[in-house]
């Protein structure tokens, strides 16, 4: 593989790290940076970002493994990887159209833990804690022990529900993150599941390839690769994410045989352009990793400052599709607000649609005709439309 773009940061605010230790998820965890002196020593600060550090104690905790606060860049507040993990104030403001539960998983909830949103498959919440803390998580209300509300999932009410609903086939574990948890305690969960007959096959939602790659150990792999059909969900927003430890963690989860696609959240300061964009995805393929899904940031409480227009997200989406490779272009798509689910979000390529044709608009601006089928009565598509459900 060419290694261009790849690079290493290690052990950059940690020399005195011996190469075992640094390459030890357990070291990584117990030297993460979790308080505002921690950060201070490293950092300068804004006094907006030491405000932002003083009230995590009472809606997201604050901490980041040694991996990921090696990207952020000491003298800039714009940094995007900096933007992504250190709290600012506007977390306390919450403006109008926000919302504790966006996705309404609380009220798709039919045991504690599990959410049944979709009609065949399940989201099962494993644990409330990550490797670092995204400022911008839609599950802040749950994750990381400050939050207003706890999570206490009823793993054998959940198995005893899947049982009894046959028509789920897919069950997808996050939380917080699954990886997260022992390798024999996610063997459990990993074996109950997939001794339920009508379960056809299981994914996992996880940041920890990038904050904490070292984690992806071979022996974490092996134990995985048990459970096939199973499928992995990353969760990379910036190229310099993907460092040689991402790419390499990525490269050994493949080489096990779990396809990997990446949910990107267009975040305001961090990817909301289309050149990095365009780079992200470009090193998402050089990693294995298919791009799957472009997020419209969720409305969290305190999430203004870092989200983005739908315009702009279209804008990206355009920038994208015809100029690159398709497997590059990932789906933009908005979680309705109050549980409404995923709706795919596209540019308005339809230009019109009658019973008799298809005006179409191709990536260059072109406009081109496709005849409808005689006869067909299905609903005509009306001009304008952008919305792909």
């Amino acid at each position: 593989m060419n290694d261009r773009d790849f690079r290493t940061h290690a052990p950059g605010y940690w020399p005195e790290a011996t190469p075992a230790e640094w390459n030890d998820w357990r070291w990584q965890m117990r030297h993460r940076i979790t308080t505002l002196a921690q950060a201070e020593q490293h950092l300068r600060l804004t006094p907006a970002e030491r405000e932002g550090l003083l009230l995590t104690a009472h809606k997201l905790a604050f901490a980041v493994t040694p991996h990921y606060f090696n990207l952020i860049e000491p003298d800039n507040p714009n940094c995007p990887i900096r933007r992504q993990v250190i709290p600012l104030p506007g977390e306390a403001v919450v403006t109008p159209g926000e919302m504790a539960d966006p996705c309404g998983e609380d009220g798709h909830m039919p045991v504690p833990g599990l959410v049944h949103r979709y009609p065949d498959r399940v989201l099962l919440l494993v644990t409330d804690r990550c490797a670092s803390y995204c400022r911008y998580c839609t599950r802040s209300r749950v994750v990381s022990g400050v939050g207003e509300q706890e999570l206490e999932t009823d793993f054998e009410a959940a198995f005893q529900y899947l049982e009894e609903h046959t028509e789920v086939r897919d069950v997808l574990l996050s939380g917080g993150d699954a990886l997260l948890i022992s390798d024999d305690k996610l063997r459990r969960i990993l074996a109950r599941l997939r001794a339920i007959p009508h379960i056809e096959f299981l994914r996992i939602g996880t940041r920890i390839p990038i904050f904490l790659p070292q984690r992806i150990t071979p022996e974490l792999c092996a134990m995985l690769r048990e459970f096939h059909p199973l499928w992995m969900s990353v969760h990379v927003n910036h190229p310099r994410e993907l460092t040689t430890e991402v790419r390499d963690a990525l490269g050994r989860l493949a080489d096990a045989g779990i396809p990997l696609g990446n949910q990107s959240v267009l975040l305001a300061g961090v990817n909301d352009d289309a050149d990095t964009m365009r780079a992200l995805i470009h090193k998402l393929l050089r990693s294995r990793v298919r791009p799957y899904y472009l997020y419209q940031c969720d409305l969290i409480h305190g999430s203004a400052h870092l989200r983005t227009s739908v315009a702009k997200g279209l804008e990206i989406i355009e920038a994208l599709r015809g100029h690159t490779t398709g497997y590059a272009v990932p789906q933009y798509v908005i979680d309705a607000p109050g549980g409404g689910g995923k709706v795919p979000v596209s540019p308005g390529y339809v230009v019109y649609h009658d019973k008799e044709k298809v005006v179409l608009r191709n990536y260059e601006g072109r406009i081109f005709e496709y005849p409808e089928k005689p006869g067909d009565t299905s609903a005509v598509v009306r001009p304008g439309a952008i919305l792909e459900y």
